[in-house]
């Protein structure tokens, strides 16, 4: 009598490999019902209601507001203050002309402000009675527009 070509793992094999086509198959179909494609174009859409949070429904037209792309500002917006407010005055406590750079002493914080030589308006030396604004770097307060005072 002739055994059988097929062995238990060969049945075994084509049995996974049947069951595996099964849920391939499964999962293509539930893809399928919930696949957007085919769906029309309004059901795509998403609106922005007036508070700014995403809605399916249309906004209501009458209640539009019309914006200018002058009242637009992204960002910070900038503090409107008077230059002359800003304007300190101090002492020169060290500045190295060859190197153009040096320190101003603050008279009303008394704090020692950096100084370089493009922000001079005017030459300076040590001793020297300045003006000059405040400006923020990175690596700290900065004198610019120094001037002599009178």
């Amino acid at each position: 009598m002739a055994r059988s070509s097929e062995t238990f793992s060969k049945k075994e094999n084509i049995a996974k490999k049947l069951k595996r086509k099964k849920e391939k198959a499964e999962r293509k179909a539930e893809r399928k019902t919930h696949s957007d494609k085919g769906k029309d174009m309004e059901a795509m859409f998403v609106y922005v209601d007036a508070d700014g949070y995403l809605s399916s429904t249309p906004p209501d037209p009458k209640q539009k507001r019309v914006i200018k792309n002058e009242e637009i500002s992204i960002g910070v917006s900038r503090q409107s203050t008077n230059p002359q407010d800003n304007i300190r005055t101090g002492k020169v406590t060290f500045y190295n002309e060859t190197k153009g750079y040096g320190f101003i002493k603050d008279s009303q914080s008394q704090q020692s402000v950096f100084v370089h030589a493009n922000g001079l308006s005017q030459p300076i030396k040590e001793n020297d009675k300045v003006t000059f604004l405040i400006e923020k770097n990175e690596k700290g307060p900065s004198a610019i527009r120094v001037k002599l005072a009178s």
